[in-house]
């Protein structure tokens, strides 16, 4: 196995507290802004600049007047619900927003985000001997429209005066917790995560005192999870020359999964680099060249059509961006106890910080 980055890592105590908090706190799709405020304010020291856009995408810049640009970019949204139906009995109907699965949701606790404040509720879901039926009877599976939140109201009315609201979003109450061997579970590291790593790669930069010969932005994006469409609008602003984007990938290693069709990854073996139209050949060719100089170990995965990343967004934007997916490997993707390996997060970081020291604006990244 290839050296890892250093027994004691890249991510400090201070580090980690910081992504204890920002895993703990909201920040579902279209409503980043809860979350955002605290990526803005952990990034502020190590960046020159920083603005937010009309959707609320946030932006660290370093050498903000250099006309060659580069990005390093991860998503903030959370997948989540919004209230769509309060019956008279004071129990409440949901839809998604975002990829959650419905599977996973029966007995869950969750947050409702009110115009009074966050709101307690449950799943509910009834009891094992009440729902089997006859022998012959197909036992009630959950699905969108048969699950629905108890928050301890028992009318329309109790609902409405906790300030709870058709649109009011949705999300899980589960944070962030450590495992053995390295191992952290919690609910979005798909892809707070990928902005954690994103801020420590800009504190590596300031901390090392590194003169960069390019325009770097860090860039969290808002709504990812529903069609890339944070990325799509930041692109077309920033116009960049280059784009390092980082996300999750799935730990193919568990149980029912076919790594005929998803491939061969798994959590703790380091971040995995994936080929893909969308990804520069070029420019992967360079990421996979400095995980070999640095000993840092890496995974492969082909993805046809769609890297289903902001990858794509910033490829496509503008007149073509060379792009290149750096992802992170995760257990459980879209459920609260998504799972991570520490050693991966500081793999990823030493990857995208030693690829930026790499790079300047005489990088011949010409196919032809």
């Amino acid at each position: 196995m290839a050296k890892q980055v250093s027994k004691k890592g890249v991510v400090t105590p201070k580090s980690l507290e910081f992504l204890k908090n920002y895993i703990n706190n909201a920040s579902p799709v279209g409503f980043e802004t809860w979350g955002q405020k605290l990526w803005i304010n952990y990034l502020k020291p190590f960046v020159d600049t920083h603005y937010v856009d009309p959707y609320g995408t946030a932006v660290g810049v370093i050498n903000p007047d250099h006309p060659f640009k580069i990005v390093i970019e991860a998503h903030a949204d959370e997948i989540s619900w919004f209230v769509n139906y309060i019956t008279a009995d004071g129990l409440i109907y949901l839809k998604r927003n975002g990829g959650v699965d419905h599977q996973t949701a029966p007995a869950s606790r969750v947050f409702i985000h009110g115009k009074k404040g966050a709101v307690k509720a449950v799943f509910g879901w009834p009891a094992i001997h009440t729902r089997i039926g006859t022998p012959d009877a197909k036992e009630a599976q959950p699905r969108t429209d048969n699950l629905w939140l108890d928050c301890g109201a028992r009318s329309k009315k109790e609902v409405e005066e906790l300030g709870v609201h058709v649109g009011a979003v949705v999300t899980y109450q589960d944070g962030f917790d450590e495992l053995a061997n390295g191992n952290y579970v919690g609910r979005a590291f798909d892809n707070r995560v990928g902005g954690f790593m994103i801020a420590e790669v800009a504190r590596l930069i300031k901390e090392n005192k590194k003169k960069l010969p390019f325009g770097l932005y860090v860039v969290n994006a808002v709504q990812e999870e529903i069609g890339l469409r944070g990325a799509e609008m930041i692109a077309r602003r920033i116009k960049p020359n280059i784009a390092i984007v980082t996300d999750v990938t799935h730990d193919t290693s568990t149980p029912l999964i076919n790594k005929n069709i998803e491939g061969d990854v798994k959590t703790g073996q380091g971040p995995s680099l994936a080929y893909a139209p969308a990804v520069h050949n070029k420019l992967l060719g360079l990421v996979e060249e400095v995980a070999k100089k640095h000993e840092i170990p890496v995974q492969w995965r082909a993805l046809s059509r769609s890297t289903g990343t902001d990858t794509d967004s910033f490829a496509y934007a503008n007149d073509g961006c060379p792009s290149v997916l750096i992802s992170i490997p995760l257990r459980y993707m879209h459920t609260t106890v998504e799972m991570i390996h520490k050693d991966d997060i500081d793999n990823t970081i030493k990857l995208m910080y030693e690829t930026l020291l790499t790079l300047s604006p005489k990088t011949n990244l010409s196919y032809l």
